[in-house]
């Protein structure tokens, strides 16, 4: 996947919001939490997101995937893929679109009514 695509699929999802921060990074937020980040590295793109504990042990110690520098140090559950063969780019985007939904469900009711990500 290239940051150009990464770009366009993340802004497809619903209530995203894109800033380009940490040196560049391609840095994607729903409700102002962060979901996905693109960057980090100049060359070969890198893609971190979100996952589940069971996802996090499952991915892990894959080829081209690790615990994401500096999130997982701190005890988060983040996985960065940095290099092939890593993930496709569906499996990859099926990822990052359940990243999306772990940071959406933890922001508050009211926060996901105003995103229309919740029907009252």
């Amino acid at each position: 996947m290239t940051y150009d695509e990464y770009n366009a699929f993340c802004g497809a999802l619903p209530a995203t919001s894109h800033v380009v921060q940490w040196g560049g990074s391609h840095v994607w937020k729903v409700g102002g939490k962060v979901f996905a980040i693109g960057g980090w590295d100049e060359g070969e793109p890198r893609f971190t997101f979100k996952v589940s504990d069971i996802a996090y042990e499952m991915l892990k110690e894959q080829p081209g995937l690790r615990p994401a520098p500096y999130l997982a140090s701190r005890g988060l559950k983040w996985i960065q893929h940095f290099a092939e063969p890593g993930l496709s780019d569906g499996t990859l985007r099926d990822y990052i679109r359940e990243s999306h939904s772990i940071i959406s469900r933890g922001l508050s009711r009211k926060k996901r009514v105003e995103l229309g990500l919740d029907i009252v």
